[in-house]
């Protein structure tokens, strides 16, 4: 193998690895996302959760797509706040 190709097979490797590592974080975020809610717990904005799932879906990004890193910056900053969220204010039963 020449070392173009040997570059493009170790490229096409770690785009691969990454995006692994990116679908797994879109499936932690999807079922924490649905445990807190089973819970009863809040998840925090709607908007971080689906502009999080867009983001990773979506053509337009700040690195281009073979490096996954931002879109695994997103999703990690997603994850983060749907497991930070704080408990649902209780309303007091008072008049």
């Amino acid at each position: 193998m020449d070392t173009t190709t040997t570059l493009l097979v170790i490229a096409a490797v770690v785009a691969a690895a990454l995006l692994a590592v990116a679908v797994g974080l879109l499936v932690r975020l999807v079922r924490t996302r649905r445990t807190l809610r089973r819970a009863g717990l809040p998840t925090g904005p709607r908007w971080v959760f689906w502009g999080a799932v867009a983001y990773l879906l979506l053509p337009t990004d700040l690195l281009p797509d073979p490096v996954y890193l931002d879109d695994i910056g997103v999703l990690l900053l997603a994850l983060r706040s749907l497991r930070t969220a704080g408990p649902l204010p209780r309303e007091t039963g008072g008049s």
